[in-house]
């Protein structure tokens, strides 16, 4: 293993055709608390990980206006703005009540208020992509799609994704939008979305697999993962990433 890592050995990908960013890159979620609610229990080591990201070659980081809520926003902010050579991606459509608790939320003049409030906490007049957190069943997608395909057009969004959608959904999509992201559940043991990523291969959709490491689940000793990683010489964490990468 190299002692100077690097995410640009992990390959590029241009997100929306011009926005080039190494292809491992950085969620933001758990530098929250528990149940990513609140601040973080060791705000001195969050802080710490988010200012490493640059020297590790990390220039894409996903967060979310839910994540704790606003806290991953407020943190990245306060480390790394003005964000020189970073894609902040960040996602809206939920709303939360409480740890562990998330309901999406996606009537128009709602998705416009997390859009202005991202903005307002990240400290940036465009976001440069920003994905529907959740299709939120109980209001029209054409509705959803729609007021996003406005945001794009007034120039506070640049690139518009989806999170935990299926084809179809992004088919809808288009109607509205070119959709430059999704964001779906999937690791080396949850492949749900193989239909999905296969589309998105397809159409040089950017896939953002979340929950690669299924929160540390696939890194854990004793595993047959394990056990192929000591052969590799190698950690479980590096071999599900890696699988990941290649997939």
């Amino acid at each position: 293993m190299s002692q100077n890592p690097s995410a640009t050995a992990s390959g590029q990908f241009q997100v929306g055709g011009d926005i080039t960013v190494n292809r491992l890159g950085f969620g933001a979620m758990r530098i929250t608390g528990p149940g990513i609610w609140g601040e973080p229990a060791d705000p001195k080591t969050a802080r710490e990980t988010l200012r490493r990201l640059p020297d590790l070659g990390v220039n894409f980081i996903d967060t979310a206006d839910a994540y704790g809520p606003a806290v991953s926003e407020d943190l990245l902010r306060e480390v790394l703005h003005p964000y020189e050579g970073l894609l902040i991606a960040t996602k809206g459509g939920l709303t939360r009540h409480g740890p562990n608790i998330w309901k999406p939320l996606g009537r128009p003049e709602y998705l416009r208020q997390c859009v202005l409030m991202s903005l307002r906490r990240l400290g940036v007049e465009r976001i440069d992509l920003w994905q529907l957190h959740r299709v939120d069943p109980a209001v029209p997608r054409d509705e959803q799609f729609g007021v996003i395909a406005a945001m794009r057009k007034e120039g506070l969004i640049r690139h518009a994704g989806l999170s935990e959608v299926g084809v179809d959904d992004i088919k809808a999509a288009e109607k509205h939008f070119p959709v430059a992201t999704v964001q779906n559940q999937y690791n080396l043991v949850d492949r749900k979305s193989e239909a999905v990523l296969d589309f998105c291969e397809q159409q040089n959709i950017g896939f953002i697999p979340w929950f690669p490491l299924a929160a540390g689940a696939l890194a854990k000793p004793g595993t047959i993962l394990s056990t192929l990683a000591e052969k590799l010489k190698a950690t479980p964490a590096q071999v599900a990433l890696a699988w990941v990468l290649k997939r």
